[in-house]
């Protein structure tokens, strides 16, 4: 089944990286991925992993993590590429790297709201200090050519107008809620990224990442699209947790990856990036879908408590930047998405009834 597993994300980056020559820049450089041994630290290996094996260009990659146990065990086939080197440690007392470090992407910490929540803390040290502690020695690295720090779309605050959040939309934000802490920790972050790039000339970009979906994301992750797949999985029903109105959008796993790379070397420095993609589905539109690919007969059920809503939520971004400035798109559709999904999560058999 790990064969079968593998040849889904191989197929997927050969779909998604369209412009493999593009990569030849990157020969013989070293790219560190802080949060490597995440969700997004897995894609990227992956598609890193594709374009060495394609075009033979010899990329090396650090993935910084705090459990490079628990990766080994998940993905071994990334584990014992020659190509990938591991640094075990928290981001947070980071002090030392590598000298031949050329690119950093900075993708630590974890979007869960449950972890925030119960420990605020953590998240605020995770993002403020995590950050500080990885731009001060990335300013002592002498070959370093650019920086991308993944902030987040909740920095835009509470959406209540806009069809798509383009990178200069801000709406409201409530103060002196313990619940924004990830919010406003990645808004400090994105602060110290500007001291850091205007006083110091570390060459950073920000990418703000929206909503994501593929193998290795966990469907016990508290979001929408996760719960619904999960559910459709075990047979259903799918249940609506909220307002079924509520729109969303969803970039897959190779998709994103294939852009973070192409910020590499692309993406202007000093510019803020929307990551994601731009076509909205609501969730009682992604329910139906996901219901529509299951083998298995099954209900929609909504357990909102409330009949009527004043506002809809919307968080779907304007890409019309990073689509002109990396030349990148879409290539797989949301129903394509949640296929691949589906498929390589069966074949997981990973699922907690």
């Amino acid at each position: 089944m790990s064969l079968a597993k593998n040849k889904i994300v191989f197929e997927d980056c050969k779909t998604s990286c369209v412009d493999i020559d593009s990569f030849s820049i990157l020969e013989n450089q070293s790219i560190l991925i802080t949060g490597g041994t995440g969700f997004i630290g897995k894609w990227l290996t992956e598609m890193i992993s594709y374009i060495n094996f394609t075009n033979n260009i010899n990329i090396t990659v650090y993935l910084l993590g705090r459990d490079i146990a628990k990766f080994k065990e998940e993905v071994p086939h990334l584990a014992e590429k020659t190509f990938v080197k591991f640094i075990e440690q928290d981001v947070r007392y980071l002090h030392d790297l590598p000298n031949d470090i050329n690119y950093i992407i900075h993708a630590a910490g974890s979007p869960d709201n449950r972890e925030h929540v119960s420990d605020p803390l953590k998240t605020i040290e995770t993002f403020y200090k995590g950050t500080q502690s990885l731009l001060d020695v990335a300013s002592r690295i002498q070959g370093l050519k650019k920086i991308i720090h993944l902030s987040s779309h909740q920095v835009y605050g509470k959406n209540e107008n806009e069809e798509q959040i383009t990178e200069n939309s801000f709406g409201p934000f409530e103060a002196l809620n313990v619940n924004n802490c990830y919010a406003e920790s990645k808004r400090i972050a994105e602060t110290l990224c500007s001291y850091y790039k205007n006083n110091l000339r570390l060459p950073i970009v920000i990418l703000r990442p929206f909503a994501f979906i593929g193998p290795y994301q966990n469907l016990e992750k508290p979001w929408a699209i996760n719960s619904f797949i999960r559910d459709a999985i075990l047979g259903g029903p799918i249940r609506i947790l909220g307002n079924g109105l509520t729109e969303r959008s969803y970039l897959y796993a190779s998709d994103m990856a294939y852009y973070i790379l192409r910020s590499l070397i692309l993406a202007n420095i000093g510019d803020i990036y929307n990551l994601g993609s731009n076509v909205p589905i609501s969730l009682n539109e992604l329910a139906l879908k996901i219901k529509s690919q299951s083998t298995v007969k099954m209900e929609v059920l909504s357990r909102s408590s409330k009949e009527n809503y004043l506002s809809i939520s919307k968080l779907v971004p304007n890409t019309n930047k990073i689509t002109k400035d990396l030349n990148v798109s879409e290539t797989f559709t949301i129903d394509e998405a949640i296929n691949r999904t589906i498929l390589w999560n069966q074949l997981n058999k990973k699922i907690n009834n």
